[in-house]
């Protein structure tokens, strides 16, 4: 039998109503289901508040090159730790070349199960480990110029809030470092500190003056270079002095006389570990804490 034209054509268009209909519904699940399952955000929010913290135990580094220069500037600062009798400190540095602070997905690092869940111990021997908080502080720094160039200072403010937040949903103070100036524009050293500082009152947050602390060695021992060959990375004086103020700053520890030298001279270190303290202390004599203790 036949049947008119526009007959067919509106039976077609009610099917074809029908089953994306079906499907649509069927999406919405699924997507349902994946967004209770996969949040890590919600599920922190949905616990009990953690304590304050007290004291610096674990620590996430989130940054760029001048933190994972010379093997890492976390792996001389737990050297630094240890040296000063402070065991059971644990650090992961998570870095991208060349990256400003908004190429981080700070939250990614704090999912269960993935960031610092197992370690190997004794003879190659995998431990599980669980937490009460993934780490206890993150330590942050935009690109050497990011906070002072035009077009992209507004994303150092927006994305200082943005993990600074992020991060104590998590439970962990967050901390801003402080970058230092390239050697050939040692102009920079003031107008980065500036707005580190305003940053660091904005999300109420403990500032490293690691730049400061460069200015203030040059200063003192122009001879004594800090950087590589590029005039932008630290050499090892560089990372030693940059751990020595973050040993000062973060854990309240003076540096001086600390037995850990990095290999460096032993005239070397000690002027470094002086200009370390003495810098932590008059900035945060003056600039305070942020919500560290």
């Amino acid at each position: 039998m036949d049947f008119p034209l526009d007959w067919v054509i509106h039976e077609r268009e009610m099917m074809f109503s029908s089953t994306s209909k079906f499907f649509v519904m069927l999406l919405a699940a699924s997507s349902m289901i994946g967004c209770a399952s996969f949040s890590p955000i919600d599920l922190v929010s949905q616990s009990k508040p953690l304590p304050k913290v007290t004291e610096v135990k674990s620590m996430l580094w989130v940054g760029n090159s001048f933190f994972y220069y010379n093997n890492s500037m976390h792996g001389h600062v737990t050297q630094l730790l240890s040296a000063a009798g402070q065991k059971g400190h644990r650090s992961s540095s998570a870095t991208i070349s060349g990256s400003g602070i908004n190429w981080h997905d700070v939250a990614a690092h704090f999912k269960p199960n993935a960031v610092g869940s197992y370690s190997f111990v004794g003879d190659n021997e995998v431990q599980f480990n669980t937490f009460d908080r993934p780490f206890d502080a993150t330590m942050m720094m935009d690109c050497s110029q990011c906070p002072i160039h035009p077009k992209l200072q507004p994303i150092f403010y927006e994305f200082a809030k943005k993990h600074s937040d992020t991060v104590r949903k998590f439970g962990s103070e967050p901390i801003l470092f402080m970058s230092w100036a390239y050697a050939d524009k040692p102009e920079m050293t003031e107008p980065l500190a500036v707005e580190y500082i305003k940053a660091g009152k904005l999300n109420n947050a403990l500032v490293v003056p690691a730049g400061y602390s460069f200015a203030n060695s040059l200063a003192k021992r122009p001879e004594l270079g800090l950087l590589v060959a590029d005039k932008r990375h630290p050499n090892m004086a560089g990372t030693y002095l940059a751990a020595s103020t973050v040993l000062a700053s973060v854990y309240k520890i003076n540096p001086i006389g600390n037995k850990y030298t990095a290999g460096l001279p032993a005239d070397v270190v000690k002027h470094l570990q002086t200009v370390a303290w003495e810098t932590s202390q008059q900035f945060h004599a003056k600039e305070g804490r942020g919500s560290m203790p």
